[in-house]
């Protein structure tokens, strides 16, 4: 990819976005490009944290296992986003697994560069400060959602939060989720069971909150919800 190329996708970023060429300059000679497979592994927790990842195109799961090879998924992450999130001006290693949802496209810089780039770079700094304070504000909600709620309000909340994120509107009161997740993998999102979940979901399309289409994706009757968790 050429290097105006890189620039351009990079600048579509918005710590990035009004960043002259020549501010640009230092970070587009760093940054690399490559293709990711579904299914592929980037990195896997415990790794020495060697970059820092922006995705152009493709779908990312981050995910943490404990000693019983348990797995908690922290994110999913899409185009527009950075990650990981943490590690910045410190030595450490990738705190969990990142593995390709949606074949990639991902742009990356080498961790140590992005940050001699930041020391001399306040403003991008600051930019990037308000992106980690949003995703502290986000995982403290979440935490708030399993100390406080039943898991019953947890799996609506969580389907509250799939449609802002993931959700494309086809109605005023309808959103379809545009990644398809499994049962399993929507219980790893609140430390839930499969069955569980399952259970839960069956109850709420009982009552109208979500259907599914015939390509398997979710359609979430947001009024719907919005009134049986209150």
């Amino acid at each position: 990819m050429r290097n105006q190329s890189v620039q351009e996708l990079l600048q579509r970023f918005p710590m990035f976005k009004d960043l002259t060429d020549f501010e640009m300059e230092p970070i587009v000679d760093l940054a690399k490009n490559r293709i990711y497979q579904q299914k592929t592994h980037i990195f896997m927790q415990g790794d020495p944290l060697t970059n820092v990842y922006f995705i152009h195109q493709g779908k990312i799961k981050i995910y943490k296992t404990d000693f019983q090879g348990r797995e908690q998924i922290v994110n999913i992450l899409q185009a527009g986003d950075m990650f990981p999130h943490q590690g910045f001006f410190r030595q450490d290693d990738y705190p969990a697994h990142a593995v390709v949802l949606e074949e990639a496209t991902l742009i990356y810089i080498p961790i140590h560069s992005f940050e001699q780039f930041l020391i001399t770079h306040p403003e991008i700094t600051v930019k990037l400060l308000r992106v980690l304070g949003d995703i502290i504000v986000d995982l403290q909600g979440r935490l708030e959602e399993k100390v406080l709620r039943n898991t019953y309000e947890q799996i609506i909340l969580l389907l509250l939060r799939l449609s802002r994120n993931y959700g494309k509107k086809i109605s005023d009161q309808q959103i379809r989720v545009t990644t398809r997740f499994t049962n399993k993998e929507l219980a790893n999102m609140i430390g839930s069971s499969r069955e569980t979940v399952s259970r839960t979901l069956t109850q709420l399309k009982k009552k109208n909150c979500f259907t599914t289409d015939k390509a398997g994706f979710m359609i979430l009757n947001i009024e719907a919800l919005e009134d049986e968790f209150l």
